[in-house]
């Protein structure tokens, strides 16, 4: 009896509450391993330098391309219509097609978790295979997690609904940060492996339920007549969109990029979230460093660490405010406000100078944290130019993987791009070399290899005085450039309703060239 009420209660979630909970078994993972495979294969598993650069040169290459492969893979069926027999495919296939992907994806990410905590190859190929599966598998659930949200929904009221859930659920992800602090211990790693493989399992299972409740929403929709909200706006219901019914030929990868190269808004995005990725990450790999030179003579070790793992969830708290004002005047808007936010605030630290540690201290946390809010709400935006290449192109159906992919592949080189740009701009300025010098550790890592002693204390005020103007100084020049780009960006307002539009008109008479077929 229990155990069919809990089934029952199951059924009864809100399909925005079943997608969300997907990105808390992304989160619970993710943030693990960002903080600790470092340190492991360094201090734990004694991997040699040359072998640690060579598998991190390595991943850099497959992180960059993998992304518009997959995309290109799931997709590239919905770019064009091709000669079929029956009726084709239609968007409920396609959301089906993307939850069961993320029913066999998410448990193999969850496996290929677990290969970095238990050593079975020598370090240097086991760092490199476990990077580039780890990776892979990631990806594969990203696009198909970013797909379902421009598939399940159409209007922005909507889409914003279901990412309030995944921030909701991201930010209870981000705690497994604060769980591994207890478990970690380079000396003694069994407890730590024990806590992983809790981890992995709760995540591989939660995979496993979520997809399966998505599935039959989405099966139950296509059986009932009326067909009932599948998502929060009713996304698919009626929208049979076939792919491969009367036209015919396919097109190339060759004649898509040239389609995005006509895309205008998409061009003008991509060139924005690049400067918003190189940021965010600027902020990542340079907020130890900040909180050292700036900030260790005023603050303590522990409070240095509880910034530090507050940063990881308060940018998804911080969202759960500003999707309600996406509803309200629209993400566009919104993210303007933001950009124009860290501008003000930027400047007004640049007047007040390095002495205030008060102010600081807020501003670091403050520009970390919404400089990553601001990445979680470009997803929308994502969305919308899916909308506008569906309507531009006049597709059959909306390639979202493929452009999610493709986005992916412009902007990540900003993560390359952020630790070698701060560190040049440091050395330029005050002539202190960072490699030069043992490298300041975050939180739950190791100094990876002895390295010469560091400047003399002379050279201090110098160091401190560089940190500052790099704190203050790249964040001004992200917003101007990130201001200018923007405004170029015209798929919000009068145009952003055309698109919808349109898009509903077009599903609207495929659906009756379904029923007439």
């Amino acid at each position: 009896m229990g155990l069919g009420r809990l089934q029952a209660w199951m059924l009864g979630l809100p399909t925005a509450v079943v997608y969300g909970s997907l990105a808390l078994f992304i989160s619970v993972l993710h943030n693990v391993f960002l903080l600790y495979y470092v340190d492991t294969f360094v201090s734990v598993y004694k991997i040699n330098k040359t072998a640690f650069w060579v598998g991190e040169t390595v991943f850099l290459l497959w992180n960059s391309l993998n992304d518009p492969l997959f995309g290109w893979l799931s997709d590239r069926q919905f770019l064009s219509s091709q000669p079929r027999s029956g009726a084709g495919l239609s968007s409920r296939a396609v959301v089906l097609a993307r939850v069961r992907a993320l029913g066999w994806h998410g448990p193999l990410l969850a496996l290929s978790f677990l290969a970095f905590w238990v050593p079975w190859a020598p370090a240097g190929l086991q760092f490199l295979l476990c990077l580039c599966l780890y990776d892979g598998f990631l990806t594969l659930v990203d696009l198909h997690h970013h797909a379902l949200l421009a598939d399940l929904a159409l209007s922005a009221h909507d889409r914003t609904h279901l990412n309030f859930y995944c921030s909701l659920f991201s930010a209870a992800g981000s705690l497994s940060v604060f769980a591994s602090y207890a478990f970690w211990n380079k000396e003694d790693f069994s407890s730590f492996r024990t806590f992983c493989v809790a981890l992995a399992t709760g995540s591989g299972l939660g995979f496993v339920g979520a997809t399966r409740l998505l599935r039959r929403r989405v099966e139950a929709a296509g059986r009932e007549p009326e067909c009932p909200a599948l998502a929060v706006d009713g996304g698919l219901c009626g929208e049979e969109l076939l792919v491969g019914c009367k036209e015919a030929g396919s097109i190339t990868l060759g004649q898509y990029l040239q389609q995005l190269a006509r895309h205008r808004n998409f061009l003008w995005f991509v060139g924005m979230d690049l400067v918003q990725v190189f940021h965010c990450h600027f902020n990542s790999n340079f907020f130890p460093l900040f909180l050292e030179h700036l900030l260790s003579d005023h603050i303590s070790l522990s409070t240095g660490s509880f910034l530090l793992g507050i940063s990881y969830v308060a940018p998804h708290l911080n969202n759960l405010y500003f999707l309600p004002l996406c509803r309200r005047w629209g993400v566009y808007a919104v993210v303007r406000g933001l950009f124009l936010l860290k501008l003000g605030l930027s400047l007004l630290m640049l007047l007040a100078g390095p002495d205030r540690p008060g102010l600081l201290c807020i501003f670091i946390a403050s520009n970390r944290v919404f400089t990553e809010g601001t990445c979680k709400l470009l997803t929308l935006v994502v969305t919308d130019l899916v909308d506008e290449d569906l309507v531009l192109n006049h597709r059959k159906q909306a390639a979202s993987a493929l452009l999610f992919g493709m986005v992916a592949l412009v902007t990540k080189p900003g993560q390359t791009f952020a630790p070698l740009l701060g560190t040049w701009l440091l050395c330029f300025y005050t002539g202190h070399d960072l490699f030069q010098q043992p490298p300041l550790a975050p939180v739950g890592s190791a100094q990876p290899w002895p390295e010469p002693p560091a400047p003399p204390p002379a050279q201090a005020p110098t160091l401190r005085q560089g940190c500052f103007y790099l704190l203050v100084l790249v964040p001004i020049t992200c917003a101007v450039l990130q201001l200018f780009t923007w405004s170029q960006f015209t798929l919000h307002g009068r145009r952003l309703h055309m698109v919808k539009a349109q898009r509903q008109n077009l599903s609207r008479a495929q659906t009756l060239e379904v029923k007439m077929v």
